[in-house]
């Protein structure tokens, strides 16, 4: 009997060693892992566009704080307005954590709106953290006479759109459901210039879904020149910048309507995130999430990002694994609601 309990003992030992050891090899082979090799990231927008300035500029820095230093090698993927690089990164990376990407701030949404063209689960993806929240604005030229949301609920407003998916296509519809304005959408803009030129033009009084971060940066002249007259602004917190422009949110007094707009406004809390494929080692994932959380306290990463004008508002990896948590459990009316409103609207073309 002694020996038998002896024997029993010396297993025990001897298991418990061997999982020390493993859990031992497993944390080393994390870190060792991206020694020598390279990380492919996927960009979902062309290049030169915001999203790709953001992502080059996060991977010049990051690659310093994974350890052994792996190459992060951009491959943009535009196609789809970004859905490709998702659903590459879902159903065709390897789960091995050689692949992040660096995805637009809707697609995480369009699974639960019903998107046909969303292919993937985006609750299973590693979140690895988002550089920086998207604030939209309305906003009119100032020779415009519309000068308040009051304003846009009195006349008519000609705003200027990009395509049937993006955010000043979309803002409009939103607004004026919600809030009872009058934003008549002309879409069909190039939203790298041809936005901007109608609104100088005259084709357009204004703008309504326009990133206030990208505006700051592509047409700073316009803000210190004091050419926008910004009526309403579409984000979860107002922005420090615009004390006196209205929120969406607060102008909304009925609780069925606000709870709406709330679930759609986290698909900009998402802003500029990154993910890698499902199924990556828990380790790994770790790995690569505290990279972004160092990389976005990294001073030289923060100076470039201020040269450039590129707002930095992180999001950890956990926020966003949150943000969906309280999305994919909202009320099934609620959802609809919400996804009738986000789905592309027939508007008239520009000429």
């Amino acid at each position: 009997m002694r020996v038998f309990l002896n024997g029993r003992r010396g297993q025990r030992i001897a298991a418990l060693a061997l999982l020390s050891m493993f859990a031992a090899g497993s944390a080393q082979s994390a870190d060792d892992f991206y020694r020598g090799k390279s990380i492919t990231m996927l960009v979902a927008s062309g290049a030169g566009g915001g999203y790709d300035a953001y992502a080059r500029v996060f991977a010049r820095y990051a690659q310093k704080h994974i350890p052994g230093n792996p190459a992060i090698i951009a491959k943009n993927m535009p196609a789809a307005a970004g859905l490709a690089a998702a659903s590459t990164l879902f159903n065709n990376a390897d789960k091995d954590g050689l692949t992040i990407a660096a995805l637009s701030n809707v697609v995480a949404l369009d699974p639960l709106f019903g998107n046909p063209a969303a292919r993937f689960d985006a609750q299973k993806f590693g979140w690895i953290g988002s550089i920086g929240k998207l604030q939209n604005v309305c906003a009119t030229w100032h020779t415009s006479p519309v000068k308040t949301i009051e304003d846009a609920r009195r006349r008519e407003v000609i705003v200027a759109g990009a395509g049937a998916s993006s955010n000043t296509a979309v803002v409009p519809k939103i607004i004026n459901e919600l809030l009872g304005t009058k934003f008549k959408l002309v879409s069909g803009y190039d939203p790298a210039g041809g936005l901007t030129l109608a609104v100088e033009s005259g084709e357009a009084e204004g703008i309504c879904g326009l990133s206030w971060s990208t505006m700051k940066a592509s047409r700073p002249d316009w803000i210190a020149g004091k050419k926008l007259n910004v009526i309403v602004q579409m984000s979860m917190e107002k922005l420090p910048e615009l004390p006196d422009v209205p929120s969406a949110l607060d102008l909304i007094t009925d609780p069925a309507k606000k709870k709406v707009l709330e679930l759609i406004l986290i698909r900009q809390e998402m802003g500029r995130p990154f993910a890698t494929s499902p199924g990556v080692p828990a380790d790994r994932l770790a790995v690569l999430r505290k990279a972004f959380d160092e990389t976005m306290k990294d001073p030289e990463f923060l100076a470039e990002a201020a040269k450039t004008q590129l707002e930095i508002e992180p999001l950890t990896g956990a926020q966003i694994d949150a943000f969906l948590a309280s999305a994919y459990t909202a009320p099934p009316a609620v959802v609809a609601r919400a996804a009738a409103l986000v789905e592309p609207a027939a508007a008239p073309k520009k000429p």
